[in-house]
C-alpha cells in the first residue's frame, strides 16, 4: 500500500490495480483467464494472492469481533 498510488488502497505490486479491482471482476463473473488477457500485467499467482489478501482481512475481522 502507498498512500501516492490509488489513495493507499491495496494493490498488485508494480501496478495500479487494487485488490479491490481483482475482487470485482472475480465477482462480475470474470475468469482469471479473462482477466489475465484484459490486463496483461496481472498474473494468476498476484489474482491468488489478492484472494488471499481479502480471505486474511476477513479472518482478522471476525477475530476483533
Amino acid at each position: 500500500m502507498n498512500p501516492n498510488i490509488r489513495f493507499g488502497k491495496p494493490c498488485i505490486t508494480g501496478t495500479r490495480i487494487s485488490v479491490y479491482d481483482v475482487l470485482s471482476w472475480l465477482a462480475s463473473g470474470m475468469s482469471f483467464d479473462e482477466i489475465i488477457d484484459d490486463f496483461p500485467q496481472v498474473n494468476k499467482e498476484q489474482i491468488l494472492a489478492c484472494l488471499s489478501f481479502a480471505a486474511d482481512k476477513e479472518r482478522k475481522i471476525k477475530i476483533a469481533v
